[in-house]
Protein backbone atom coordinates (compact mmCIF):
# COMPACT_ATOMS: atom_id res chain seq x y z
CA UNK A 1 0.00 0.00 0.00
CA UNK A 2 1.43 3.33 -1.02
CA UNK A 3 1.39 5.83 1.79
CA UNK A 4 1.91 9.54 1.38
CA UNK A 5 4.61 11.26 3.36
CA UNK A 6 4.19 14.82 4.50
CA UNK A 7 5.33 17.28 1.83
CA UNK A 8 6.62 20.65 3.05
CA UNK A 9 5.92 22.14 -0.36
CA UNK A 10 5.33 25.87 -0.59
CA UNK A 11 4.84 27.97 -3.69
CA UNK A 12 3.48 31.32 -4.75
CA UNK A 13 0.13 31.64 -6.52
CA UNK A 14 -0.84 34.74 -8.44
CA UNK A 15 -4.59 34.99 -8.76
CA UNK A 16 -6.62 37.33 -10.88
CA UNK A 17 -9.68 38.85 -9.17
CA UNK A 18 -12.62 36.42 -8.91
CA UNK A 19 -15.24 36.91 -11.61
CA UNK A 20 -18.77 35.67 -12.19
CA UNK A 21 -19.30 33.53 -15.30
CA UNK A 22 -22.85 33.74 -16.55
CA UNK A 23 -24.55 31.53 -19.18
CA UNK A 24 -23.48 32.37 -22.73
CA UNK A 25 -27.13 32.87 -23.73
CA UNK A 26 -30.26 34.12 -22.03
CA UNK A 27 -31.76 31.40 -19.80
CA UNK A 28 -35.21 30.97 -18.20
CA UNK A 29 -35.92 32.99 -15.06
CA UNK A 30 -37.83 30.66 -12.76
CA UNK A 31 -37.95 29.14 -9.29
CA UNK A 32 -37.07 25.44 -9.07
CA UNK A 33 -37.62 23.52 -5.79
CA UNK A 34 -35.04 20.91 -4.86
CA UNK A 35 -36.04 17.33 -4.13
CA UNK A 36 -36.46 16.15 -0.56
CA UNK A 37 -33.24 14.16 -0.92
CA UNK A 38 -31.33 17.25 -2.08
CA UNK A 39 -32.94 19.23 0.71
CA UNK A 40 -31.64 17.18 3.63
CA UNK A 41 -29.80 19.24 6.26
CA UNK A 42 -26.76 16.93 6.12
CA UNK A 43 -26.22 17.79 2.43
CA UNK A 44 -26.00 21.52 2.98
CA UNK A 45 -22.29 21.86 2.40
CA UNK A 46 -19.77 22.33 -0.41
CA UNK A 47 -17.50 19.60 -1.79
CA UNK A 48 -14.02 20.50 -3.12
CA UNK A 49 -12.46 18.43 -5.90
CA UNK A 50 -9.12 18.72 -7.70
CA UNK A 51 -8.40 17.63 -11.28
CA UNK A 52 -4.75 17.50 -12.38
CA UNK A 53 -3.64 17.76 -16.01
CA UNK A 54 -0.16 17.25 -17.41
CA UNK A 55 1.24 19.40 -20.19
CA UNK A 56 -0.35 18.56 -23.54
CA UNK A 57 1.67 19.74 -26.56
CA UNK A 58 -1.53 19.73 -28.63
CA UNK A 59 -2.76 22.68 -26.57
CA UNK A 60 -0.13 24.88 -28.19
CA UNK A 61 -0.25 28.34 -26.70
CA UNK A 62 -3.86 28.09 -25.60
CA UNK A 63 -4.61 29.34 -22.11
CA UNK A 64 -6.50 26.54 -20.32
CA UNK A 65 -8.25 29.10 -18.11
CA UNK A 66 -9.65 30.91 -21.16
CA UNK A 67 -10.79 27.65 -22.75
CA UNK A 68 -12.52 26.49 -19.56
CA UNK A 69 -14.05 29.91 -18.93
CA UNK A 70 -15.71 29.93 -22.37
CA UNK A 71 -16.78 26.29 -22.13
CA UNK A 72 -18.26 26.90 -18.71
CA UNK A 73 -20.42 29.74 -20.00
CA UNK A 74 -21.71 27.50 -22.80
CA UNK A 75 -22.42 24.57 -20.47
CA UNK A 76 -24.36 26.85 -18.10
CA UNK A 77 -26.85 27.51 -20.89
CA UNK A 78 -27.99 23.91 -20.38
CA UNK A 79 -27.27 23.72 -16.64
CA UNK A 80 -28.65 27.18 -15.92
CA UNK A 81 -29.89 26.33 -12.38
CA UNK A 82 -26.22 26.09 -11.37
CA UNK A 83 -25.85 29.76 -12.29
CA UNK A 84 -28.64 30.69 -9.88
CA UNK A 85 -28.87 31.07 -6.11
CA UNK A 86 -30.56 28.97 -3.46
CA UNK A 87 -33.42 30.49 -1.50
CA UNK A 88 -35.14 29.13 1.59
CA UNK A 89 -38.92 28.87 1.66
CA UNK A 90 -41.41 27.69 4.30
CA UNK A 91 -40.14 24.89 6.55
CA UNK A 92 -36.61 25.63 5.30
CA UNK A 93 -37.45 24.20 1.89
CA UNK A 94 -34.66 24.99 -0.56
CA UNK A 95 -35.33 26.16 -4.09
CA UNK A 96 -33.18 27.59 -6.86
CA UNK A 97 -33.79 31.11 -8.04
CA UNK A 98 -32.62 30.74 -11.63
CA UNK A 99 -31.48 34.33 -11.95
CA UNK A 100 -28.35 33.74 -14.06
CA UNK A 101 -26.06 35.54 -11.61
CA UNK A 102 -23.31 33.08 -12.48
CA UNK A 103 -20.64 30.92 -10.90
CA UNK A 104 -17.37 32.11 -9.39
CA UNK A 105 -14.25 31.68 -11.53
CA UNK A 106 -10.60 32.40 -10.71
CA UNK A 107 -7.69 32.35 -13.12
CA UNK A 108 -4.31 31.79 -11.49
CA UNK A 109 -0.73 30.74 -12.10
CA UNK A 110 1.80 29.13 -9.76
CA UNK A 111 5.58 28.92 -9.80
CA UNK A 112 5.65 25.16 -9.30
CA UNK A 113 5.65 22.04 -11.50
CA UNK A 114 3.64 18.85 -11.14
CA UNK A 115 6.87 16.97 -10.46
CA UNK A 116 7.43 19.02 -7.34
CA UNK A 117 4.19 17.72 -5.83
CA UNK A 118 5.76 14.26 -5.70
CA UNK A 119 5.26 10.94 -7.43
CA UNK A 120 1.89 10.10 -5.90
CA UNK A 121 -0.58 12.95 -6.24
CA UNK A 122 -3.04 11.93 -3.56
CA UNK A 123 -5.00 13.59 -0.76
CA UNK A 124 -4.43 15.38 1.50
CA UNK A 125 -3.18 17.48 -1.41
CA UNK A 126 -0.53 20.00 -0.32
CA UNK A 127 -1.53 23.66 -0.37
CA UNK A 128 -5.11 22.97 -1.41
CA UNK A 129 -6.15 26.37 -0.10
CA UNK A 130 -3.83 28.00 -2.65
CA UNK A 131 -5.32 26.00 -5.50
CA UNK A 132 -8.94 26.67 -4.51
CA UNK A 133 -9.18 30.09 -2.93
CA UNK A 134 -12.16 30.48 -0.61
CA UNK A 135 -13.55 33.76 -1.87
CA UNK A 136 -14.89 35.66 1.17
CA UNK A 137 -18.67 35.34 1.40
CA UNK A 138 -18.87 32.53 -1.16
CA UNK A 139 -19.18 29.48 1.07
CA UNK A 140 -22.75 29.94 2.28
CA UNK A 141 -25.61 27.72 1.19
CA UNK A 142 -28.31 30.34 0.62
CA UNK A 143 -27.68 33.34 -1.66
CA UNK A 144 -24.18 32.16 -2.58
CA UNK A 145 -22.65 30.92 -5.85
CA UNK A 146 -23.28 27.22 -6.36
CA UNK A 147 -19.90 26.63 -8.01
CA UNK A 148 -16.41 27.97 -7.32
CA UNK A 149 -13.77 27.17 -9.94
CA UNK A 150 -10.05 27.96 -10.02
CA UNK A 151 -7.77 27.13 -12.93
CA UNK A 152 -4.09 27.32 -11.95
CA UNK A 153 -1.44 27.13 -14.68
CA UNK A 154 1.89 25.56 -13.69
CA UNK A 155 5.48 26.14 -14.83
CA UNK A 156 5.60 22.75 -16.57
CA UNK A 157 2.69 23.61 -18.86
CA UNK A 158 0.22 21.52 -16.93
CA UNK A 159 -2.64 22.96 -14.93
CA UNK A 160 -4.85 22.18 -11.96
CA UNK A 161 -8.61 22.55 -12.14
CA UNK A 162 -10.14 22.87 -8.67
CA UNK A 163 -13.91 22.93 -8.27
CA UNK A 164 -16.14 23.38 -5.24
CA UNK A 165 -19.82 22.54 -5.70
CA UNK A 166 -22.89 22.78 -3.51
CA UNK A 167 -23.90 19.21 -2.63
CA UNK A 168 -27.61 20.05 -2.53
CA UNK A 169 -27.52 20.53 -6.31
CA UNK A 170 -25.99 17.24 -7.37
CA UNK A 171 -24.27 14.04 -6.28
CA UNK A 172 -21.08 12.55 -7.68
CA UNK A 173 -22.81 11.28 -10.81
CA UNK A 174 -24.42 14.64 -11.43
CA UNK A 175 -21.11 16.41 -10.93
CA UNK A 176 -19.35 14.16 -13.45
CA UNK A 177 -22.18 14.74 -15.91
CA UNK A 178 -21.76 18.51 -15.63
CA UNK A 179 -17.95 18.45 -15.87
CA UNK A 180 -18.25 16.17 -18.90
CA UNK A 181 -20.54 18.73 -20.52
CA UNK A 182 -17.95 21.47 -19.87
CA UNK A 183 -15.21 19.34 -21.44
CA UNK A 184 -17.41 18.69 -24.49
CA UNK A 185 -18.04 22.40 -24.91
CA UNK A 186 -14.27 22.95 -24.67
CA UNK A 187 -13.80 20.52 -27.56
CA UNK A 188 -16.22 22.46 -29.75
CA UNK A 189 -19.47 20.54 -29.26
CA UNK A 190 -22.64 22.58 -29.49
CA UNK A 191 -24.68 20.51 -27.04
CA UNK A 192 -23.81 18.03 -24.27
CA UNK A 193 -23.89 14.36 -25.21
CA UNK A 194 -26.22 13.85 -22.22
CA UNK A 195 -28.82 16.57 -21.87
CA UNK A 196 -29.52 17.58 -18.26
CA UNK A 197 -32.83 16.64 -16.67
CA UNK A 198 -34.24 18.48 -13.62
CA UNK A 199 -37.42 16.64 -12.51
CA UNK A 200 -36.59 16.93 -8.79
CA UNK A 201 -40.23 16.12 -8.01
CA UNK A 202 -39.30 12.45 -8.59
CA UNK A 203 -37.68 12.44 -5.16
CA UNK A 204 -40.14 14.41 -3.10
CA UNK A 205 -42.12 12.89 -0.25
CA UNK A 206 -45.49 11.40 -1.08
CA UNK A 207 -48.63 13.42 -0.34
CA UNK A 208 -49.46 10.98 2.44
CA UNK A 209 -46.07 10.17 4.02
CA UNK A 210 -45.61 6.43 4.40
CA UNK A 211 -42.55 4.95 6.10
CA UNK A 212 -42.13 1.32 5.05
CA UNK A 213 -38.38 0.85 5.61
CA UNK A 214 -36.02 1.23 8.53
CA UNK A 215 -33.65 4.12 7.91
CA UNK A 216 -30.85 3.72 10.44
CA UNK A 217 -28.94 6.61 8.89
CA UNK A 218 -31.41 8.94 10.63
CA UNK A 219 -31.07 7.32 14.05
CA UNK A 220 -29.85 9.55 16.84
CA UNK A 221 -26.69 7.97 18.20
CA UNK A 222 -26.36 8.29 21.98
CA UNK A 223 -22.85 8.66 23.40
CA UNK A 224 -23.25 6.33 26.38
CA UNK A 225 -19.79 6.48 27.96
CA UNK A 226 -19.29 10.19 27.31
CA UNK A 227 -16.14 9.74 25.22
CA UNK A 228 -15.73 11.75 22.05
CA UNK A 229 -13.02 11.34 19.44
CA UNK A 230 -12.36 14.68 17.79
CA UNK A 231 -11.57 14.78 14.08
CA UNK A 232 -8.95 17.45 14.76
CA UNK A 233 -6.90 14.88 16.64
CA UNK A 234 -6.75 12.45 13.74
CA UNK A 235 -4.10 12.22 11.07
CA UNK A 236 -5.21 12.21 7.45
CA UNK A 237 -3.40 9.70 5.21
CA UNK A 238 -4.05 8.10 1.82
CA UNK A 239 -3.78 4.39 1.13
CA UNK A 240 -3.96 3.01 -2.40
CA UNK A 241 -5.16 -0.55 -2.84
CA UNK A 242 -4.04 -2.22 -6.05
CA UNK A 243 -4.79 -5.74 -7.35
CA UNK A 244 -2.13 -7.29 -5.10
CA UNK A 245 -3.52 -5.71 -1.92
CA UNK A 246 -7.12 -6.54 -2.83
CA UNK A 247 -6.18 -10.17 -3.55
CA UNK A 248 -4.45 -10.39 -0.17
CA UNK A 249 -7.56 -9.15 1.64
CA UNK A 250 -9.83 -11.45 -0.34
CA UNK A 251 -7.95 -14.46 1.03
CA UNK A 252 -9.79 -13.81 4.31
CA UNK A 253 -13.23 -13.77 2.65
CA UNK A 254 -15.28 -16.93 3.34
CA UNK A 255 -16.34 -18.95 0.30
CA UNK A 256 -20.04 -18.04 0.53
CA UNK A 257 -19.15 -14.33 0.25
CA UNK A 258 -16.65 -14.58 -2.63
CA UNK A 259 -19.07 -12.70 -4.90
CA UNK A 260 -18.55 -9.52 -2.84
CA UNK A 261 -17.41 -6.37 -4.62
CA UNK A 262 -14.10 -4.62 -4.02
CA UNK A 263 -16.00 -1.74 -2.40
CA UNK A 264 -17.71 -4.11 0.03
CA UNK A 265 -14.57 -5.97 1.10
CA UNK A 266 -12.58 -2.74 1.51
CA UNK A 267 -15.38 -1.14 3.54
CA UNK A 268 -15.53 -4.16 5.84
CA UNK A 269 -11.74 -4.22 6.20
CA UNK A 270 -11.53 -0.52 7.07
CA UNK A 271 -14.43 -0.84 9.52
CA UNK A 272 -12.58 -3.62 11.30
CA UNK A 273 -9.21 -1.80 11.34
CA UNK A 274 -10.68 1.50 12.49
CA UNK A 275 -12.71 -0.09 15.28
CA UNK A 276 -9.67 -2.02 16.52
CA UNK A 277 -7.56 1.15 16.51
CA UNK A 278 -10.07 3.09 18.61
CA UNK A 279 -10.25 0.33 21.24
CA UNK A 280 -13.88 1.00 22.21
CA UNK A 281 -15.83 -0.66 24.98
CA UNK A 282 -16.38 -4.24 23.71
CA UNK A 283 -20.12 -3.96 24.33
CA UNK A 284 -20.52 -0.64 22.48
CA UNK A 285 -22.41 -0.61 19.23
CA UNK A 286 -20.20 0.34 16.31
CA UNK A 287 -21.70 1.65 13.08
CA UNK A 288 -20.42 1.79 9.52
CA UNK A 289 -22.24 4.26 7.28
CA UNK A 290 -21.41 4.54 3.59
CA UNK A 291 -22.89 6.02 0.44
CA UNK A 292 -24.65 3.85 -2.13
CA UNK A 293 -25.96 5.09 -5.47
CA UNK A 294 -29.60 4.15 -5.99
CA UNK A 295 -29.79 5.11 -9.67
CA UNK A 296 -30.11 1.50 -10.82
CA UNK A 297 -32.76 0.60 -8.22
CA UNK A 298 -35.77 2.22 -9.88
CA UNK A 299 -38.31 0.80 -12.30
CA UNK A 300 -38.86 2.54 -14.59
CA UNK A 301 -35.31 3.84 -14.61
CA UNK A 302 -34.47 7.38 -13.57
CA UNK A 303 -34.36 9.62 -16.66
CA UNK A 304 -30.96 9.73 -18.33
CA UNK A 305 -29.44 13.11 -17.55
CA UNK A 306 -30.93 13.53 -14.07
CA UNK A 307 -28.20 15.24 -12.07
CA UNK A 308 -29.76 15.60 -8.63
CA UNK A 309 -28.87 13.52 -5.57
CA UNK A 310 -29.86 9.85 -5.86
CA UNK A 311 -28.04 8.01 -3.13
CA UNK A 312 -28.59 6.61 0.31
CA UNK A 313 -26.32 6.06 3.31
CA UNK A 314 -27.16 2.63 4.74
CA UNK A 315 -25.77 1.68 8.13
CA UNK A 316 -24.24 -1.61 9.24
CA UNK A 317 -24.16 -2.14 13.01
CA UNK A 318 -22.45 -4.62 15.32
CA UNK A 319 -20.96 -4.93 18.78
CA UNK A 320 -17.42 -3.60 18.79
CA UNK A 321 -16.15 -6.87 20.23
CA UNK A 322 -17.62 -8.84 17.32
CA UNK A 323 -16.08 -6.53 14.72
CA UNK A 324 -12.64 -6.79 16.32
CA UNK A 325 -12.59 -10.49 17.30
CA UNK A 326 -14.65 -12.25 14.64
CA UNK A 327 -13.24 -12.97 11.16
CA UNK A 328 -13.53 -10.42 8.36
CA UNK A 329 -16.55 -12.27 7.01
CA UNK A 330 -18.67 -11.01 9.93
CA UNK A 331 -18.17 -7.35 9.04
CA UNK A 332 -18.37 -8.09 5.31
CA UNK A 333 -21.72 -9.84 5.62
CA UNK A 334 -23.16 -6.89 7.55
CA UNK A 335 -21.89 -4.40 4.96
CA UNK A 336 -23.34 -6.45 2.08
CA UNK A 337 -26.68 -6.77 3.86
CA UNK A 338 -26.90 -3.02 4.53
CA UNK A 339 -26.00 -2.24 0.92
CA UNK A 340 -28.63 -4.66 -0.43
CA UNK A 341 -31.33 -2.89 1.57
CA UNK A 342 -31.02 0.22 -0.62
CA UNK A 343 -34.07 -0.37 -2.82
CA UNK A 344 -36.62 1.80 -4.56
CA UNK A 345 -38.93 1.52 -1.55
CA UNK A 346 -36.05 2.40 0.78
CA UNK A 347 -35.46 5.57 -1.23
CA UNK A 348 -39.15 6.44 -1.12
CA UNK A 349 -38.91 6.35 2.66
CA UNK A 350 -37.29 9.75 2.29
CA UNK A 351 -40.71 10.73 3.67
CA UNK A 352 -38.96 10.31 7.01
CA UNK A 353 -36.82 13.37 6.45
CA UNK A 354 -39.92 15.49 5.83
CA UNK A 355 -41.77 14.16 8.88
CA UNK A 356 -38.83 14.90 11.18
CA UNK A 357 -38.43 18.51 10.05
Amino acid sequence: MAQQTSTPLTFAVRRQPPELIIPAKLTPRELKPLSDIDDQPNLRFHIPLIHIYQNNPKMGNKNPASVIRDALAKALVFYYPLAGRLKEGPNRKLMVDCNGQGVLFIEAEADVTLKQFGVDLQPPFPCREELLYDVPGSSGIVDSPLLLIQVTRLLCGGFILAIRFNHTMCDGFGYVQFVTAVSEMAKGELTPSTMPVWQRELFCARDAPCITCTNHEYDEVVNIDGTTILLEGMECRSFFFGPTQISSIRRFVPSHLKHCTTFEVLTACLWRCRTTAFQPNPEDETRMMFSVSARSKFQPRIPLGYYGNVFSCPVATSKAQDICDKPLGHALELVMKAKSEVTEEHMKSVDLTVIRE
